[in-house]
């Protein structure tokens, strides 16, 4: 597979969501592949927004930009195609163009992203608190 961004990172919190469905959805390390190749190399690569990525914007955080994929194609939720219900949290880092999942999560379980998690990782404001 030819490489599309410079890094693709994922956060512990992001693998412990991910061996969770992992388990649920057999297909979801070859999903997880193809959304790569496909939309993001769509969204960040050729700037074509097919609406299956949406920026969160009021989570006060500039950059990295953080966006939540909600078409997500998993072949073990058959006949769901692209609205499968799985969505995806992650960071993408422009300058150095790195992404960087942050959350993984089924709808069915779950109804929106962890804005604690992203905050802590992402908002200078907390970081510099924390340092405190």
């Amino acid at each position: 597979m030819t490489k599309i961004f410079n890094d693709i990172r994922r956060l512990a919190e992001f693998d412990k969501d991910f061996k969770k469905l992992a388990k649920k959805f057999r297909t979801l390390n070859e999903d997880l592949n193809v959304f790569i190749a496909n939309q993001l190399k769509l969204t960040h690569k050729k700037n074509i927004d097919n609406k299956g990525v949406v920026r969160i914007s009021d989570l006060g955080i500039e950059y990295p930009k953080i966006y939540k994929a909600r078409k997500f194609a998993c072949k073990a939720l058959k006949g769901k195609g692209a609205a499968s219900g799985i969505r995806i949290i992650y960071a993408y880092h422009g300058e150095e163009d790195i992404i960087e999942f942050v959350e993984i999560y089924y709808k069915g379980n779950k109804e929106n992203e962890d804005r604690g998690r992203i905050l802590r990782h992402y908002n200078k404001e907390v970081k510099e608190y924390e340092k405190k």
